[in-house]
Parts: structure tokens; sequence; C-alpha cells
């Protein structure tokens, strides 16, 4: 079985058709979507784009969808509650522009999902790490610091996980277990373009380029309040990942020996 791992969409609904026409000729039999649809300048456009596939793909819950979907229903978490007003505005709009049934969807995500995948038998697929879909971790984070994060693929002698959250990809190993994250098709960091994870028969870190002059131009002529800046920071002009290192730093799970 071939799957293709997307991972933190944000709603970069020009990123995410060139990838699928990019999974289309690779005759790919799942689409796991890895959490982070949401938020994002389009929003509806990226989700009804994916329910085409039907039976095709599969979706676990990340932390931006969670809080789009807390928004949807008049819920104010402790993250929103505290978040500034630019990280809370692209929740808010994303949840109004969204349907009910939408919200029925959204809220039916797991947090985690188990499935085998060829010669990489036995995967977990989780947004951020396999206890919780906020933690943040690069490939230089230590290992002993991550193993309670990691406990419950631990105990379950999995393999291989796939992760995503921090939209830059990497292989690393964690105690006995693989960790794969696939990056971000939407919000990458480092070189511009779309970064997604192929499973089976071997593991492949996929790269689709686009038309970034078009997109940014799609994205900006959206109703989305920060669609300017999306554009310019997301598809033009992405951070480095030596920037975005040095500031996960900082926030990354600390505990362990």
């Amino acid at each position: 079985m071939k799957i293709a791992a997307l991972y933190d969409i944000h709603g970069n609904l020009p990123a995410l058709e060139a990838v699928l026409e990019e999974i289309h000729s690779l005759k790919v039999d799942l689409i796991l979507v890895g959490g982070d649809v949401f938020p994002g300048p389009m929003p509806v456009e990226t989700i009804e784009t994916l329910l085409q596939f039907k039976h095709r793909v599969r979706f676990i819950r990340g932390n931006g969808d969670r809080e789009v979907l807390a928004q949807m229903a008049g819920v104010e978490t402790d993250w929103y509650s505290k978040a500034p007003e630019s990280w809370r505005e692209p929740v808010r709009w994303t949840a109004q522009q969204l349907a009910p049934r939408h919200r029925a969807l959204i809220a039916k995500w797991p947090a985690t999902r188990h499935l085998g995948v060829s010669t990489v038998d036995r995967v977990l697929f989780c947004h951020a790490t396999p206890a919780s879909d906020t933690e943040i971790f690069t490939r230089h984070t230590s290992s002993s610091s991550l193993l309670e994060s990691f406990d419950p693929a631990i105990v379950l002698g999995i393999p291989t996980v796939v992760c995503g959250h921090t939209h830059m990809p990497f292989d690393r190993m964690v105690a006995d277990i693989r960790v794969l994250n696939a990056g971000s098709v939407g919000m990458p960091f480092g070189r511009r373009g779309a970064d997604w994870l192929l499973l089976g028969p071997d593991v492949e870190f996929r790269h689709t380029d686009y038309d970034f002059d078009k997109a940014a131009e799609r994205i900006r002529a959206t109703g989305y309040p920060q669609g300017a800046q999306f554009a310019a920071r997301n598809v033009l002009n992405p951070p480095s990942e030596e920037e975005m290192l040095a500031a996960f730093q900082k926030m990354e799970v600390k505990g362990g020996a």
C-alpha cells in the first residue's frame, strides 16, 4: 500500500492542489491528512477538495483543527484566552467560514491512527507526538527528553511514527522508534514549496513546487485577515530552518534524564 502523508496544509489550497496532482501520477492508495488542515486562507475549498477522495482519505486532528472546532462550538480554550490577537484572529475567521457539517466531521477526527504500510509496517500517525498535539521537538532534540512523549508508541511496540507540527521534514530515532516528520504542505520552513511524505514500499520525502506568484495572488484575493502576510511569509519567502530551529529550541520538550 502506498500512503501519502500530508501535514499542516493550513488552508493553502494552491499548494494542496499541486501535491494532489503529483499524488495522482504516483497511484497512491490512501491519503493520510496529519492535522492542521486549519486555520488558513482557503479553509472551505481545502476541506472540500480533500473530501472528494472519500474512502481514500483519512484524517487525524491537529492543534489548529482543535482550536477552530472549539471556536465553532463557542468555547474559548485556555490557549485562545492567552494567545495574542494575531494568533486568535485566523482561528476565529476560519471557524466563521466553515459549515455545521464541517464541524461534525472535524469532531470525529482522532488524535492518532495506526496503519500498516507495506515494508514500513505498523505506523503510528500523530500530529506532534503520540502523547500530545502541541509538543515541540526537532531533529536536534535529545532522545532522552522525548521518551515520555513517545511512551504510547514504545508500549505498543510501534517501530515507526509519522508526525508534523513543526513544519520541517526529518528522519531520526527516539529510542528504538524511527520518527519521520512529513514537513508542511502549506506553511513550510526552509525552501518554498510543499513538503510531504510517501510511504510504501520505502520512505520517500517529497517536495512539490508550484506557481508561487499565482498562489500568492489567489491567497491575497481571499477574505483571510492575514492574507498578504500569509502569501509573503508562507508562500513567497518562508523563514529559514536555521531561524525556526533557534526559535523552537526555546519551546521544545524538556524532560527525561
